[in-house]
């Protein structure tokens, strides 16, 4: 289920919409925050390629199924 558009919110919490057209309100801080500070979130970005989303030029990624999964479960 690749990611198609995506709003940072507040903090860690973002909006999510897949290409199926859920939307889904998250908070990534317990997928990312070990490895994206509260700063580097604006570095946010969507592979169009692949789908996924991506911080720090790509070496920070969610694969689109985990992180449909993560936003169906968090």
């Amino acid at each position: 289920m690749k990611l198609k558009h995506f709003k940072q919110q507040d903090g860690y919490k973002f909006k999510f919409i897949f290409e199926n057209g859920e939307i889904k309100d998250v908070d990534l801080k317990n997928l990312v925050g070990d490895y994206v500070r509260l700063a580097e979130l604006n570095t946010a970005r969507i592979d169009s390629e692949w789908g996924c989303l991506e911080f720090k030029n790509g070496s920070v990624d969610i694969d689109p199924k985990t992180l449909y999964r993560f936003s169906n479960n968090g």
